[in-house]
């Protein structure tokens, strides 16, 4: 078992991460598995919590990230879902398996706080049921995004709004989470399928992917001239938003049809609610506040590889931009410049 490894450690809120070596635990507790992670995601999450959007940031410093792919090094006692030599997706929604005791790692002088999964470090000590096994055969650079944005933006289509053949759908939001809504819309024969976002690029990208029509979000009056020319003019009959602006939530509540459904996959900031006319719900408007897709890992990611394995997942056309893990902050700063797509980070053994 190794003994250090490296990770980007988030010392102070709202600063770049620093690249530090730190020390793994002597040995597994139980329910835990010793990952050495290959590739890392990144998600809006990780700048959210970096911002400290939601207070102050009891627990610097600390670990980040959650949604990766490695191996599978060592297994604690009580592990019965994966063993040594597994390749495995890591995510933070819990999946089969034992909820370990985060590990205890050590730095400078002092305590390095995580999770029951991370993934900006080297090595991962993971509860079980934050792994889940995929067959080697799979990319290994589009794994991450079955353990966040594949399984989120799949699972709130399928499991949160249950989209029906021919329903309208529009989605705020053509990133990482925005692009796996709009191909699952197209599996799910939604039509049409508006994508909507302030980059030109990102809509380009999301025609490519199954949007059948995209409107740049450049003014208000253009948008509403273009949305009323492709949808009905009672609204869409399902909307997804995906990047937890208060004015957009607001916007995507009034284009929702009277009997729509508005699914909320995007985290609002604290402190900035959003204002909302709820007599239309009293009279079959519905809200939904997506968690994840309500995706189960277990049985989600093993459906997810069938259909990548079977050709009907395309990730020719999906953007990705793979960084060298020590360049990080970088992949942070595409993330919140509007970069189209996922960022990886590439882990070198």
């Amino acid at each position: 078992m190794p003994t250090t490894a490296i990770a980007a450690v988030l010392v102070k809120s709202a600063s770049p991460l620093e690249i530090a070596e730190f020390r793994l635990p002597r040995s597994l507790y139980f329910g835990q598995v010793l990952v050495q992670i290959h590739f890392s995601g990144v998600c809006s999450s990780q700048v959210h919590e970096i911002d400290a959007r939601k207070g102050p940031d009891r627990f610097l410093p600390h670990m980040l990230g959650h949604e990766g792919v490695g191996t599978v090094h060592a297994v604690g006692e009580g592990v019965s879902q994966v063993v040594e030599g597994d390749t495995v997706v890591l995510h933070w929604r819990s999946g089969l398996g034992l909820l370990a005791a985060p590990p205890s790692y050590s730095w400078k002088e002092g305590a390095l706080n995580a999770g029951h999964v991370t993934t900006f470090n080297s090595w991962a000590v993971v509860s079980e049921n934050r792994v889940t096994t995929i067959p080697e055969s799979i990319d290994l650079r589009i794994a991450p995004l079955l353990g966040c944005a594949l399984t989120t933006g799949f699972g709130a289509v399928s499991n949160d709004a249950r989209v029906k053949i021919g329903q309208s759908a529009v989605v705020f939001g053509a990133g990482g989470v925005g692009m796996a809504v709009i191909q699952a819309l197209r599996m799910a024969g939604a039509f049409p399928i508006v994508a909507v976002d302030i980059h030109e690029l990102k809509l380009t990208h999301a025609l490519s992917l199954g949007a059948t029509h995209a409107i740049l979000m450049s003014d208000m009056e253009s948008f509403i001239n273009s949305f009323s020319n492709i949808i009905d003019e009672n609204g869409a009959e399902v909307l997804f938003e995906t990047t937890g602006i208060r004015t957009v939530i607001e916007l995507a509540y009034k284009l929702t049809a009277p009997r729509g459904s508005l699914i909320l996959i995007g985290v609002p900031e604290p402190g900035d609610p959003a204002s909302l006319t709820t007599l239309d719900l009293h009279f079959g408007k519905i809200i939904t506040g997506s968690h994840g897709g309500s995706t189960d890992p277990s049985t989600d990611i093993p459906r997810l590889v069938r259909l990548i394995e079977a050709g009907l997942l395309e990730f020719s056309k999906y953007p990705i931009t793979v960084t060298p893990f020590e360049d990080i902050n970088v992949a942070l700063d595409n993330l919140r410049s509007g970069v189209p797509g996922r960022q990886i980070v590439k882990f070198t053994h």
